[in-house]
């Protein structure tokens, strides 16, 4: 027996015009960037030029992503192409660690050789970059609250906003001091920089990936709650992960001492998992403590 298959989305706005743009303002930066950074002979352009093109392929994963979430699930895809987002997320980050290691090699090649650069160049390039960034970021501001894809779409273009500000006070100090060995250990901090969100990123998205709990969700409170209810004397085979990144699963088995199947008591508990624990697809099912019935998932291998 199984509770009510309603489903509660998270009803967030279409992002496909923001993606669009944001896409379209950091190629046309990617390939300034490119092209004044080989003039400049600037490491420190390169690499950002280098981290701003994943992004760009990132966001093309996430918006992706997000449109074949939307499909309807099929007889072989039951859940549909949910999951996608979580793949988008975790390729997005390997991709990322791909790119931060080629940075760092050529950064620690450079340190050896220092090589003359434009100061006047790096700084006019990568204050472009902190308004084509800055502008990019504010797009995703609102939906990173509700999505993975949204929010790591979010903190890469700030991340990129900070780190191209950077950028600017290195050209500066190169300009002063002529110390050239300034623009490798700038692309250095700028690889250290991304590579703590980076592994953050990958982290959740290997968890998620794997079905792990999502972050924010407190098991022991739903334990709590389900043993609490009226009538309910045990739980067992409860199971909680994500089925995208903006949508949490549920599955549990209620015994209780209720001799009739209740709806009102199973949608009361859905709406309760929903509003309170942010969980959208909630299956139950429910055990007459009275009858003489084991589940074969109530064993020590289904708990934890």
């Amino acid at each position: 027996m199984s509770g009510n298959h309603s489903h509660h989305h998270h009803l967030i706005n279409n992002y496909n015009r923001s993606f669009a743009i944001g896409i379209a303002l950091n190629v046309i930066f990617v390939i300034i960037e490119v092209g004044y950074g080989l003039l400049a002979d600037s490491l420190a352009l390169i690499a950002d030029a280098g981290h701003n093109f994943s992004d760009v392929l990132s966001l093309m994963l996430a918006w992706g992503a997000s449109y074949l979430s939307t499909k309807h699930p099929t007889h072989k895809r039951t859940y549909g192409l949910r999951k996608v987002t979580i793949m988008a997320s975790l390729v997005s980050a390997v991709l990322l660690l791909v790119v931060l290691g080629g940075i760092a090699w050529e950064s620690i090649e450079r340190l050896s050789s220092p090589e003359p650069v434009n100061g006047m160049i790096i700084i006019v390039v990568a204050a472009i970059g902190v308004v084509i960034n800055t502008a990019t970021a504010l797009l995703f501001v609102k939906g990173q609250k509700h999505d993975l894809n949204i929010r790591a779409a979010y903190l890469h273009m700030a991340a990129d906003a900070a780190i191209s500000l950077g950028v600017v006070v290195a050209g500066i100090a190169i300009m002063i001091t002529g110390w050239l060995w300034l623009d490798p250990v700038i692309s250095l901090f700028i690889v250290l920089f991304i590579l703590i969100g980076t592994w953050s990123l990958l982290k959740d998205s290997i968890d998620l990936s794997i079905d792990a709990v999502p972050q924010g969700i407190d098991v022991q409170h739903i334990k709590n709650y389900l043993t609490g209810l009226k009538n309910v004397t045990e739980i067992h085979d409860l199971h909680i992960w994500a089925l995208s990144t903006t949508e949490t699963a549920l599955t549990v088995h209620l015994v209780t001492t209720h001799e009739l199947i209740d709806n009102c008591f199973l949608e009361k508990i859905q709406e309760h998992l929903h509003h309170h624990f942010d969980i959208s697809h909630a299956t139950i099912q429910i055990e007459n403590e009275a009858d003489d019935y084991t589940c074969i998932l109530n064993r020590d291998e289904c708990k934890f």
